[in-house]
């Protein structure tokens, strides 16, 4: 797989039983299941192909509060702590800091929108920072040019996507949980309504609570259950550049493009909301729910191919818990990108920032982000089956919130105290009065 990527080494034989298994080995699955084995849980993770291999490490990094969603915010800031608090369990390795995030503009609309929004989020105790032209010029000037302005926020940051979620697995262990790669959960078996055990492709694991934290393929598997899932998927390019460049900033956003500076000194290279539709059985499932997202967000995106649907990850068909599945057929979802879309961001890129103009292109990838209608997560212990939990639908924005997801997760099943409100994330509320509701970033 082109997007770089720590190989771990994980466990081949599964445990006849768990207090709980999660299903997935993104960022959220992974978190979720460090936060219960550090509460003395034993947790089985289990991986259909290579922990992190999916979006959660095919992603920019960041780490941030600035222009958070307000459903989203607190999850947000609570993240970064719990960020550090991994760092200082786990090691440097996560490539954590709190480096600042930067923005720069010269749309006028662009720039009142970053206003209104510190002005909301200073009332929330966040360190956000409007930049005049000539403070936007000063800490933008790898650019060499001028600016309208911009935003610094100083307490956000970035983590390396290559290895953070491997890592992570590693805590998991560290503190006496399990993890097990290769092997795909095919579905669940129940007893009196609610869940007994995880079918996965070598065997049953018994169990009374199963956590679903399957990214992109998450809608498929609740439908086997009879639950309705509304999600749907974009296909994102981008690409890095090897080590060399000086003096950039290590976050810098413009609406010609992003670069953020990775662990091994090069930079990943994209544009901010541009992606490929691939139509999917499951987007046409779940077609009305996306509509006002569609109508918000169209600008942005361009029509694709046939890579998602031939994918199988969001397939509405049913599969046998005793047969090969769709999670065996693809274990890792590994998309070609766009080559005209990777071209223009690289353009784009060396035109913004003349010190990437003669360092070589390092790999270029794609990535399945999996949305919902609204483009705030489910994160729900109620959604119509006793014993089961959804962590899915981060609409790209997993990787920064990841861990504070998975502490949530981990509060609901342990019956503690939330870290942060979870009305915002109930999968219910796509049936009411939500529905529409966009978030704005």
């Amino acid at each position: 797989m082109p997007a770089p990527l720590l190989p771990i080494e994980t466990a081949q034989d599964l445990p006849a039983r768990a207090d709980c298994v999660v299903i997935g080995g993104g960022i959220v699955g992974v978190s979720t299941a460090y936060w219960l084995a550090r509460a003395g849980q034993s947790v089985v993770l289990l991986e259909k192909g290579q922990v992190g291999a999916e979006q959660s490490s095919r992603n920019w990094g960041w780490c941030r509060q600035q222009n958070r969603d307000a459903r989203e915010l607190p999850l947000s800031t609570r993240s970064l702590d719990l960020w550090d608090q991994m760092t200082a369990d786990l090691g440097p390795g996560l490539g954590f800091r709190r480096c600042g995030l930067l923005y720069l503009t010269d749309d006028p609309a662009e720039l009142e929108g970053w206003a209104a929004w510190g002005r909301f989020a200073q009332g929330e105790g966040i360190d956000t920072r409007m930049l005049s032209g000539p403070q936007a010029a000063e800490r933008g000037r790898a650019t060499g040019k001028s600016w309208l302005g911009g935003v610094w926020s100083p307490t956000d940051g970035i983590a390396d996507p290559a290895s953070a979620a491997p890592l992570i697995a590693q805590g998991i262990v560290k503190h006496g949980g399990y993890v097990v790669q290769s092997c795909a959960a095919r579905g669940l078996e129940l007893k009196a309504g609610r869940i007994a055990g995880v079918v996965t492709e070598r065997g049953t694991i018994r169990t009374g609570t199963v956590v679903m934290a399957g990214g992109a393929w998450a809608g498929s598997f609740l439908h086997q259950l009879g639950i309705a899932f509304p999600q749907a998927s974009v296909r994102s390019s981008i690409l890095s550049v090897m080590p060399g460049a000086e003096g950039l900033p290590d976050a810098v956003h413009t609406a010609a493009v992003s670069a953020t500076r990775r662990g091994d000194g090069g930079y990943t290279l994209a544009i901010s909301g541009r992606a490929n539709v691939d139509p999917t059985p499951g987007m046409f499932a779940g077609a009305r729910h996306f509509l006002p997202m569609l109508a918000k967000r169209w600008r942005a995106l361009r029509p694709g191919g046939l890579q998602g649907w031939a994918a199988g990850f969001e397939t509405r068909g049913r599969w046998s818990l005793d047969r090969e599945t769709p999670m065996e057929r693809v274990r890792i979802l590994d998309p070609r990108p766009s080559k005209a879309l990777v071209r223009e961001t690289l353009a784009r890129a060396r035109r913004l920032l003349p010190a990437l103009r003669d360092i070589p292109v390092q790999a270029s990838w794609a990535g399945f982000i999996d949305s919902t209608p609204d483009g705030v997560p489910v994160i729900d212990a109620d959604c119509g089956l006793p014993g089961l939990v959804l962590a899915a639908g981060l609409s790209g924005h997993g990787f920064g919130i990841g861990p504070g997801v998975g502490h949530l997760v981990a509060d609901m099943i342990l019956g503690r105290t939330p870290i942060t409100p979870i009305a915002h994330y109930r999968l219910d509320r796509f049936k009411g009065s939500q529905w529409g509701k966009v978030a704005k970033f």
